[in-house]
């Protein structure tokens, strides 16, 4: 499926890609908390979950 010029293979990459962006940033703050950070790996993981990616196999 196709939408707004933009394929599966290509959605699941750009997902993936912020994906590993967020958990880069939540490694770099050490032990500092950020709710806002935390809320959007979790979206993420249920948008990666739901194009059918195991991100267990991505997760840092």
């Amino acid at each position: 499926m196709e939408v707004f010029g933009v394929s599966d293979k290509e959605l699941i990459t750009i997902t993936i890609d912020r994906f590993a962006e967020l958990q880069r940033i939540k490694k770099e703050n050490g032990s500092q908390e950020n709710k806002e950070l935390d809320y959007a790996i979790k979206l993420t993981i249920a948008k990666l979950s739901s194009l059918g990616v195991n991100v267990e196999d991505i997760t840092l």
